[in-house]
């Protein structure tokens, strides 16, 4: 290994481990309100909803890591700031949009070791965080058994077990745990807490190959399309593949096929298992094989192949 210069080394940001919470807000619904008003509008509105957000901050010991599109990331280091603000956060962005109805978020946050390298922050905290937002329906605030145990009783008190998840990092099944910032407790469900409600793990993001092509389907590209037309992400050369045949779209932690073409899409999955999507969606899951409008039985078909990356899908 090439030796680095000491002046360069010097001028890198040094890394450090820290225990932080970390929370991940995302603003709900901004692409119908760019639909609905128009770029320069919905932009503004979108705005006004981060500062209302990062303006809870201060309060709480909480700093603004970076903003993500519509999500803001933070770090507190202690997790009753957190849990706080998220609640605060909840009421007030709800009062951006005056006159209209008002803003929604979805908020995730977990408590544990990241590793620091300048204002920034890695490792299994923040993926959990961001998967727990990612599956945080509007107005949810969702945490971990792992924060819970480390707040203050008069905090913990407005929580409740909600459902189960697996947390990245982790193989075993524990509670998620939702805090409850509305004043009037009836407009909330009641829980049947149950083992079988398990929420959809992070699996990792979704890679799609053909052709020497590599994409990653992820939050950061939720979406992509399988064609014949020369503007698809992934081009299939086959007068049996419509012109946008097919697309693969990210919905929390799942990714689903949905067939729009003339002929159908053909699935194989490693495991031998077959299925002939035509104009519905599948889930899909696990590792196989594409074919647009050509089952994979009659004759040569240019095959798309699909895996999971298990490294982490909520990653920044």
């Amino acid at each position: 290994m090439t030796a680095v210069h000491p002046i360069i080394a010097e001028s890198l940001p040094r890394r450090r481990s820290a225990t932080m919470t970390v929370l991940f807000a995302d603003i709900c619904g901004s692409t119908g309100l760019y639909r609905e008003l128009g770029d320069e509008a919905a932009r503004s509105i979108v705005a006004d909803g981060l500062d209302a957000l990062v303006a809870v901050l201060p309060r709480y010991g909480g700093r603004l890591v970076k903003t993500l599109g519509d999500e803001v990331m933070c770090v507190f280091t202690e997790p009753d700031g957190a849990v706080l603000a998220a609640a605060e956060m909840q009421v007030r962005v709800g009062t951006v949009r005056l006159g209209r109805p008002g803003l929604g978020i979805h908020v995730g946050l977990h408590c544990g070791p990241v590793l620091m390298e300048g204002e920034d922050v890695f490792g299994d905290t923040v993926n959990a965080a961001s998967y727990l937002c990612a599956v945080a329906s509007r107005g949810q605030i969702l945490t971990t058994e792992a924060t819970i145990v480390c707040l203050f009783a008069t905090v913990k008190e407005r929580t409740r077990a909600l459902f189960f998840a697996v947390i990245k990092g982790s193989s075993a099944e524990a509670p998620l745990y939702q805090v409850i910032w509305q004043h009037d407790s009836s407009v909330l469900t009641d829980v049947n807490l149950r083992r079988h409600n398990l929420v959809p793990p992070d699996s990792g993001s979704l890679l799609i190959s053909c052709g020497g092509v590599q994409v990653r389907l992820d939050p950061r590209r939720p979406s992509i399309v399988l064609g014949r037309d020369p503007d698809c992400d992934i081009v299939v050369a086959d007068s049996f593949a419509s012109r946008r045949h097919a697309k693969l779209v990210l919905r929390r932690t799942q990714v689903f096929l949905s067939d729009h073409s003339t002929n159908g899409t053909f699935v194989r999955r490693s495991d031998g298992e077959g299925a002939h999507v035509f104009r519905s969606e599948l889930l899909l899951d696990g590792a196989g094989e594409l074919s647009l409008g050509r089952g994979f039985d009659q004759g040569e078909v240019q095959a798309i192949g699909f895996h999971r990356d298990r490294r982490a899908l909520y990653r920044v």
